[in-house]
């Protein structure tokens, strides 16, 4: 006796869009992850030009390096956090793409601050090189 076979059934994980969402779990621990590590990079980078200001002998008079340098360090940290969005996009990774968008924004906020700032003390030592904080003073 032949019985009737029914069509199969719509299944999602196959076809162009055959991607399977990431556990969420996952996702979470990913996202709070990358973060955490982002922050300790910043938090390296800014704290290692904070420091170029210090100098333990008190006859002399310290001034902390530029800032280009590391807002350089901290762009390529930005980039980082852009790819991260990206690859988790890719995966279907929602938490972990929003955590990084914002740390991105984070970043380039940060990136652009710093950058005018700089820019501001570069102009003020040109015009003024003997006032305190630029190089010329010493």
């Amino acid at each position: 006796m032949n019985l009737p076979v029914a069509p199969p059934a719509f299944d999602a994980t196959t076809g162009p869009r055959g991607r399977r969402r990431v556990d969420r779990g996952a996702d979470i621990a990913a996202g709070c992850g990358l973060v955490l590590l982002e922050l300790i990079a910043l938090a390296v980078i800014f704290g290692l030009w904070f420091l170029s200001g210090f100098d333990l002998d008190p006859e002399k008079t310290v001034t902390t390096d530029p800032l280009w340098g590391y807002l350089v360090a901290a762009g390529g940290v930005g980039v980082l956090a852009i790819a991260a969005a990206v690859t988790a996009a890719w995966v279907d990774a929602v938490v972990t793409v929003a955590t990084q968008a914002v740390m991105a924004i984070l970043i380039l906020m940060i990136f652009l601050g710093g950058g005018e700032a700089q820019s501001h003390q570069d102009r003020f030592c040109h015009d003024v090189p003997s006032a305190a904080g630029c190089k010329g003073s010493d």
